[in-house]
């Protein structure tokens, strides 16, 4: 792994930086179109649905042509200035600027609500191209097999440090407000720009060697290709148990907050979860050394069983101290798997493939778990309370039955884990 303080503080800001932008659409559009428009759960099933599908296709068109045009930086860096100023414009859809250009009768707030769905989609374009497709293939260029699960650690724990800073940063809003709602999208929208210019002058080239294919078609469906995966088993076993595990976290993740603050009523769910996500990160870049260390049963296995007593935990309480516990070993379980999953996938990617890969690996985390992950949630809560705004919007209330039905899809995935540990072994044993 490269060690230089360049390389780490690339890793750090980019990585940092595209999980804030992440999580304010992971875990907070749901919130915005929820709030401001009154979105039901199916609702939010086809925004995240939709952004999987664009995250997926987006993936696997950029990771190729990056592959291709043997360049990673040029991608990373124009894709992280255009996810800005998409992400800007977030801030003008709003009910009273739509309710002044339609017709009479016409529903402004589910107008709204399709314009976020589109304009996720396109924000989803960018952001996968700079970040899923490009970044990503950086940081498998970058990194050599003995050093990746330190790296791996380092980069799964942003998603927790960046749920730290968007809920410290939206501690101050009421995200009731439409002009919240504004402010926010234009600070995040300026940071991610900046950080796109940033790295015109951070980010070091990797080196590359392009085998001259100038078919992209043929690269984008390169991992698809019968022959490929009869030569790299081990990888599609684990896309597959990636896949399953993500699903597993879908199930809840884009109903989460809205779960602490709507069934809960935890109006104070920013200081609970604040010390959570902080043991939780230090943990999660841990455990990335235990994968180079022990390999990737030793470190998978528990990763498991603390997502499972969490789920269980949120399932069974509801009072704030057990709530922080099922949340602290819920999260340890969530970003330690996507750690060891992470760094697994990277060792048996084909060298000097990492780009075309990296829509496969999207396909494994993002597309499956984001299309059929959020339609179980939204079947689960089908039926779940819902109560009557003062504005008159019908919302519905999500309960505890979204961690039962995350915890029912830990079993295939133990089943899964347990054909990729022993196609693991039996290839030790043939080397």
């Amino acid at each position: 792994m490269k060690n230089g303080k360049k390389f780490m503080a690339t890793l750090v800001i980019f990585s940092l930086i595209g999980q804030i932008a992440w999580v304010v659409e992971n875990m907070y559009f749901n919130v915005f179109i929820y709030q401001m428009f009154g979105a039901s759960a199916a609702d939010i099933s086809l925004m995240v649905s939709a952004s999987a599908v664009a995250a997926t296709v987006t993936t696997l068109l950029i990771g190729a042509l990056s592959d291709r045009v043997g360049k990673r930086k040029a991608f990373i860096c124009g894709g992280y200035i255009l996810w800005g100023i998409s992400i800007f414009s977030f801030a003008l859809i709003r009910t009273d600027t739509v309710a002044a250009i339609l017709p009479a009768g016409a529903s402004a707030a589910a107008v709204c609500v399709t314009l976020v769905v589109v304009m996720d989609c396109v924000m989803t374009f960018f952001g996968s191209s700079a970040n899923d497709a490009c970044f990503n293939a950086w940081l498998t260029d970058m990194t050599a097999s003995g050093g990746r699960g330190a790296a791996e650690g380092i980069n799964a724990m942003m998603p927790l440090l960046a749920i730290l800073a968007v809920f410290g940063g939206f501690m101050s809003f009421d995200l009731s407000e439409s002009r919240s709602w504004s402010i926010i999208f234009c600070v995040i929208g300026a940071v991610v720009l900046l950080v796109g210019v940033l790295g015109i002058f951070l980010i070091e080239e990797p080196s590359m060697q392009t085998d001259g294919n100038r078919n992209v078609f043929r690269n984008i469906i390169y991992g698809f290709r019968p022959g490929v995966i009869r030569s790299n088993p081990l990888l599609y076993l684990a896309l597959a148990a990636f896949a399953v595990f993500g699903i597993s976290i879908q199930i809840f993740m884009p109903y989460l907050i809205l779960y602490y603050t709507e069934a809960l009523k935890m109006e104070n769910y920013v200081f609970v979860m604040a010390p959570a996500i902080v043991l939780a990160a230090v943990f999660t870049a841990l455990w990335g050394r235990v994968y180079d260390r022990a390999g990737f049963r030793r470190a998978a296995l528990p990763s498991i069983a603390l997502l499972s007593v969490g789920y269980l935990i949120l399932f069974f309480t509801r009072t704030t101290v057990p709530v922080f516990i099922g949340s602290l070993l819920m999260m340890c379980g969530y970003l330690a798997g996507m750690a060891v999953f992470g760094a697994v996938i990277r060792d048996y990617t084909p060298k000097n493939r990492s780009g075309m890969f990296q829509g496969l690996r999207i396909v494994g985390q993002v597309l499956v778990p984001g299309v059929i992950g959020p339609a179980i949630g939204a079947a689960i809560l089908k039926n779940a309370e819902t109560v009557v705004g003062n504005d008159g919007m019908v919302s519905f209330i999500p309960n505890e039955k979204i961690f039962l039905g995350a915890l029912a899809v830990l079993v295939p995935l133990m089943i899964l884990l347990g054909v990729l540990f022993a196609a693991i072994k039996r290839r030790e044993a043939r080397q």
